[in-house]
């Protein structure tokens, strides 16, 4: 990969830079609000002084490497952090962001997310994923807009907070390999949620509409051993039978 760290990204609305000591109130507002962080492991912060902290160890420090995307995401109307936007470099290539709710329902998440996912491809990473609390589909949302395709869901104990979390996982791939899907999350989760690769959308990854044999609808098989898992295959790939 060819890259900066974070480089400047501007979009229509928007200025996605780096985070400096000088946005330590934002951050603390980002990352200490309730709503912001429902559907993230971390709990809420409760000082200032947690907020230098975090600022220290997330951004700062991976600052220093020689690239990396860690983004706040700026309204170009103040410059000041509204949320953030972050992509992995590590073989998950993990696609997160969160955003003040005074700035929800307005398309900035989505904008945000594109020019990464522009820059990303630019700088020729090959793919990108990004997992979704069930409970909040909104996030999803902003994965299906990317053109993220839902791959499979699978269950997670979420830490510090210790809740069992059930995601669904969707994957872009930048490079044409279509046929290519990230499985770290399949393969380490012993809960596992797998959807027929001929699905068809009116059915929901929630949904208990499941039909009892494969057909031209889709089905679900969860899947509670890890002596179940599958391996060699995509799972996105696999044909499998509703129970």
């Amino acid at each position: 990969m060819n890259s900066a760290n974070t480089p400047l990204l501007e979009t229509e609305r928007l200025i996605l830079r780096k985070f400096t000591e000088n946005d330590l109130e934002a951050l603390f507002n980002i990352y200490s609000n309730e709503e912001v962080n429902t559907y993230l492991p971390w709990f809420p912060l409760t000082s200032q002084e947690e907020a230098a902290s975090l600022f220290k160890e997330k951004y700062q420090e991976v600052y220093k490497r020689p690239y990396g995307y860690h983004y706040a995401i700026c309204p170009k109307n103040s410059n000041l952090p509204a949320g953030y936007i972050h992509a992995g470099t590590d073989d998950s290539h993990d696609l997160g962001y969160g955003l003040l709710q005074e700035f929800w329902h307005r398309g900035f998440a989505t904008e945000a997310a594109r020019a990464v996912v522009a820059r990303l491809k630019k700088d020729g990473m090959p793919y990108i994923t990004a997992t979704h609390d069930i409970r909040n589909p909104r996030s999803g949302g902003v994965m299906k807009q990317l053109g993220m395709r839902y791959q499979y869901s699978y269950e997670e104990l979420w830490k510090p907070k210790n809740i069992p979390v059930t995601f669904r996982m969707y994957q872009l791939n930048l490079d044409g390999q279509e046929d290519r899907v990230y499985q770290e999350y399949w393969n380490r989760s012993s809960v596992q949620f797998q959807r027929n690769w001929y699905l068809n959308s009116q059915y929901p990854a929630s949904s208990s509409r499941v039909p009892s044999r494969p057909g031209k609808h889709c089905g679900y098989l969860r899947i509670r051993s890890p002596f179940h898992r599958f391996s060699g295959e995509s799972p996105a790939r696999k044909r499998l039978s509703a129970v």
